[in-house]
């Protein structure tokens, strides 16, 4: 089945379900990933909320234009979200939430199969390095056998951060201009989404 099928039938089926789910008091309070390149950030926002759309504020069009400068189409990477639904106030995701999103997310990780995952804060790293702070290992590519298959994954700060102080916005363009470097690195790679024994390393 296409890609883009698989993802429309898992978009359809939460939002029949949507009553189970937390902070969804309507079909239309969820906000879908789009794109190709995954991206994980936290929830979404206010504009997020209104527009149905991931990263579409302050720190949306920071990341969206970063990746512009770059040379990656914001429309060729997937951005998405630990929870799909905003928080009252923008506040944190508790365990509940995100365990409640964690089917759909992990259903999205296996339809994409990413080349490469960009955990953007530090809820989407703890899916994949939970025993690490952000400000340890921003910016390196990790070889990580997550749920028995081999995924490579690259911590960055949430743009949120970025846009709060000079140091950490320095550290989130340095670590975004890694990306077509690793991109190219990781297409020779022949072992994505393998699983070669209990690996979590720094490659980068």
């Amino acid at each position: 089945m296409d890609k883009g099928v698989q993802l429309k039938k898992l978009q359809d089926e939460l939002e029949t379900s949507y009553e189970s789910l937390p902070l969804a008091t309507k079909r239309e309070d969820l906000v879908h990933g789009e794109g190709e390149i995954f991206m994980i950030g936290e929830g979404p926002g206010y504009y997020e909320a209104v527009q149905r759309r991931p990263f579409v504020g302050r720190s949306g069009q920071l990341l969206r234009r970063s990746l512009q400068e770059i040379g990656l189409s914001p429309e060729t990477t997937w951005i998405t979200n630990i929870i799909k639904v905003r928080p009252p106030e923008n506040r944190d995701p508790t365990v509940e939430e995100i365990e409640a999103f964690r089917p759909s997310l992990n259903q999205e990780l296996e339809i994409i199969k990413p080349l490469l995952i960009v955990t953007l804060g530090r809820f989407s790293l703890a899916k994949f390095l939970p025993d690490v702070r952000i400000s340890q290992v921003h910016g390196r590519l990790h070889k990580v056998n997550w749920e028995g298959r081999l995924v490579f994954v690259l911590p960055m700060y949430h743009p949120a951060a970025a846009l709060r102080g000079t140091r950490v916005m320095e550290s989130f363009k340095e670590d975004l201009k890694k990306l077509p470097k690793i991109l190219e690195w990781a297409r020779e790679q022949k072992e994505v989404w393998q699983l070669k024994g209990d690996v979590q390393e720094a490659l980068f």
